[in-house]
């Protein structure tokens, strides 16, 4: 029998032809990758776990990953179509077989990248697990980017005085060479307070629809991280049709995302962060992280309840407890969805996992208190729409709330494993009123507690 033979010329692997495709050792039974901006994920599922060694080169940039102990089947050599034209990180991967017991897969790169190279062990219906993640040395900065974006719609708005003024976005302060610096400078600027004018404190909640009523021409930019559940390898919960949680409340997302970046509170124009924007998995010490690093005024994480019967209804809202949950059914709540890092794959031995860990344990009063009163206000507009299971705030410890200096609250939007309310979650009727309902909620909890002037905490 003719050996397996993988030559390495002119930088690329050559398969030699006509040898028989034979399993040794682990089976690779699914393989996936997930690309997004912020890193692109590659996942070896197999029946056994693995042993790989890496090698990055930096130029060209390109990552090879031998995995030991396996021979090259048809699922894994499905990687190299699995790859999208699109992909912010991946150029194209090659597979092959390097030695007569391992595997080399070369990831040809579109930029320098930090790899983390890990394995996962068996959890819900996952078997071992391989997974790549590539993370890229230039991290954007999302307060940057979404300031930028803002600056940009400034300067696509008609002028003040027109006919579309009304709806038009703040204007950057008269004499600014730069809008973007200048929105930068008053969003993070250590030490100091976010500039406001006494006419911006002191404005009402209805005159929060005209963008341009901060007469000093200062802009406070109120932003709210929205962060829609799950994502990527964790699916989150499933419907009895089969609708998947984390699709779900990434529409949901960016329905209120519209809404929020149309709306302006006490004069100060508004945006909204979405801590995914896509279908990549982000860990809950992330999305805490997200919020923070943009200095986020509101957090508010997007879910869909699911139980094990088909029976319970309604939509609840949550906020952290530094204590016991208020009830058995928050306490498992809070267990469920604090094991999406399990789930969608955390590397536990990095730093950034420790970091994780740590920024979660730094709760206050001060937040959960304004949490409470920005989840009471969001189930006031909710049950306008549809039905509550439980018409007050529940409390348990659920990890993406810990962020120390950001009201932050949990929606479970409806129970997907209802029959019923999984089709009500898939109508793009009962999105928007539930989109309308948040929109209202946000809005009347800074009619109540104005964005004031304040020192922020950085991460």
């Amino acid at each position: 029998m003719k050996r397996r033979a993988l030559l390495v010329q002119s930088g690329s692997l050559v398969l030699s032809l006509g040898l028989p495709e034979l399993s040794w050792g682990a089976t690779i039974v699914n393989v996936r990758i997930w690309p997004a901006p912020e890193y692109s994920r590659v996942t070896i599922e197999s029946d056994a776990a693995l042993s790989a060694k890496q090698l990055f080169v930096a130029n060209p940039p390109r990552l090879a990953v031998d995995i030991e102990g396996i021979r090259l089947n048809p699922a894994l050599k499905e990687l190299v179509a699995k790859v999208k034209a699109d992909d912010p990180n991946i150029a194209g991967i090659r597979v092959g077989q390097f030695t007569p017991t391992t595997v080399r897969l070369v990831i040809d790169l579109k930029q320098p990248i930090r790899p983390q190279v890990f394995t996962l062990a068996p959890v819900a219906a996952y078997q071992h697990r391989l997974v790549l993640d590539l993370y890229p040395e230039q991290e954007a900065d999302p307060l940057e980017a979404l300031i930028a974006d803002q600056v940009r719609e400034q300067k696509a708005a008609p002028p003040a005085g027109s006919s579309n003024s009304s709806n038009a976005t703040a204007t950057a302060p008269p004499g600014s060479a730069d809008p973007l610096a200048d929105l930068i400078a008053q969003k993070l600027m250590p030490g100091k307070p976010f500039p406001l004018s006494s006419a911006t404190a002191a404005s009402s909640a209805n005159d929060a629809e005209d963008p341009r009523a901060n007469s000093s021409g200062t802009e406070r930019l109120i932003i709210i991280a929205l962060d829609p559940g799950h994502g990527g390898e964790d699916p989150g919960a499933i419907g009895p049709a089969g609708t998947r949680e984390k699709d779900v409340v990434l529409r949901l997302a960016h329905l209120l995302r519209d809404r929020i970046n149309n709306s302006a509170v006490h004069g100060n124009t508004m945006r909204a962060y979405l801590t995914r924007d896509a279908d990549f998995f982000v860990p809950l010490g992330v999305r805490v992280q997200k919020a923070r690093r943009v200095q986020a005024d509101l957090f508010v994480s997007l879910h869909a309840d699911a139980f094990f019967t088909p029976d319970p209804q309604g939509a609840s809202v949550f906020a952290l407890s530094q204590g016991a949950a208020s009830s058995s059914a928050a306490r498992w709540m809070a267990a469920r969805e604090n094991k999406a890092d399990q789930i969608g794959g955390l590397n536990v031995k990095t730093k950034d996992a420790t970091v994780q860990r740590a920024l979660l344990d730094m709760s206050t009063t001060a937040q959960i208190n304004d949490s409470l009163q920005l989840g009471s206000t969001l189930l006031g507009e909710i049950r306008r729409v549809g039905k509550l299971h439980k018409g007050r705030v529940e409390q348990a410890g659920f990890a993406v709330l810990k962020a120390p200096d950001i009201p932050s609250v949990l929606v479970e939007a409806a129970f997907i494993s209802n029959p019923s309310e999984e089709i009500k979650l898939n109508s793009e009727t009962y999105q928007n009123q539930l989109a309308d309902a948040l929109m209202r909620g946000i809005l009347a909890y800074f009619a109540r507690n104005p964005p004031l002037a304040r020192v922020r905490a950085t991460s």
